[in-house]
């Protein structure tokens, strides 16, 4: 018992300045020393420890309210870009579909023109035809008309006298004539 209460009694005594030295006694110098120490430390470090904690507190909350605020401002301009995104597929949708409208009319165009162009050349090719086949059909009869005047003139000449020859010259003329109106 003597061991233990000797550290209480030993506080009033204080050793000479020059005897420094280490000492074994673990139960009479580590607890009392740790508890000074421990003590001052609580005591002094209390205001730091705090005032650093409060500072870590400061910076940690700052941090998540500029995190907050950034993430704010991300799904502002996330939303922003998603109405920006749903306006472009709009516009590009009328374009495709104004796109594909257009296509459709200038086929159509395409097509109607291409039909009349068709139609009128049909036309004149008919019209060529005809005309063609009343050229054609007006030499014929000038040449069976000459054939048959030159004919009927050598049957003519050969059997007829001048009597004769001149009615059938004023008869054919007549003929002529009623040809003429019945052609105009």
């Amino acid at each position: 018992m003597k061991n233990v209460t000797d550290p209480f009694l030993s506080l009033g005594y204080w050793p000479s300045a020059g005897s420094f030295g280490f000492n074994t006694d673990i139960l009479a110098t580590n607890p009392i020393n740790l508890s000074v120490v421990l003590g001052v430390l609580i005591f002094f470090g209390k205001g730091v420890l705090s005032d650093l904690l409060d500072n870590r507190k400061q910076r940690i909350l700052k941090t998540i309210r500029n995190s907050e605020e950034l993430r704010g401002g991300a799904l502002e301009q996330l939303e922003n870009a998603r109405v920006r995104l749903r306006k472009v597929e709009k516009e590009a949708d009328q374009f495709r579909v104004n796109g594909y409208s257009e296509i459709e009319g200038e086929k159509l165009n395409l097509i109607n023109s291409t039909s009349k162009t068709l139609e009128q050349l049909e036309n004149y090719k008919n019209e060529t035809i005809h005309f063609e086949q009343q050229r054609a059909i007006s030499e014929v009869r000038q040449r069976v008309f000459q054939q048959a005047l030159q004919g009927a003139l050598g049957t003519l000449n050969s059997c007829l006298n001048n009597e004769l020859h001149l009615r059938t010259i004023n008869t054919n003329i007549g003929m002529f004539g009623t040809i003429k109106e019945i052609t105009d």
